[in-house]
């Protein structure tokens, strides 16, 4: 993973545009992109904020996850996006997919359906290739 550049070449890159260089100028001096500085630049003017943010993923989940457990428990058919609206929250469809997963669910087929009869799905479709209805079950 790419890491944060360091405070001394943020404060180097803000000191030539103090000095009055020129964005173009200072991402050829500092080997940057002159987005990257004009936007440290920016950042600097608007918040005054000169060190670099906090990097990956937030880890804050807007789903409750008891209340979703109950809900896969009630009905194990129900699709992300029914999921989504039964529990009210505004999020991306990924979202509670991600939550269901740490919780251990997971998305298998049902076996109790007939396997297709036009298309062979998999090269073991006595075995596994049943399509049809699909439940979230819990992994043990």
């Amino acid at each position: 993973m790419a890491a944060p550049y360091s405070q001394d070449l943020r404060d180097r890159v803000l000191a030539a545009y103090d000095r009055g260089m020129r964005t173009r100028q200072i991402a050829n001096v500092f080997s940057v992109s002159p987005a990257w500085a004009r936007r440290l630049k920016q950042r600097r003017n608007e918040t005054g904020e000169t060190t670099p943010r906090r990097m990956g993923n937030p880890g804050i989940c807007k789903v409750d996850r008891e209340q979703l457990r109950q809900l896969v428990t009630a009905h194990p058919d129900a699709t992300l996006a029914e999921l989504r609206e039964s529990l009210g929250v505004s999020c991306a469809l990924s979202t509670i997919c991600i939550a269901l997963n740490r919780m251990g669910f997971t998305f298998k087929k049902r076996r109790s359906t007939r396997p297709s009869r036009i298309v062979r799905t998999s090269r073991r479709s006595v075995i596994n290739g049943v399509s049809g209805p699909q439940v979230w079950t819990v992994v043990d």
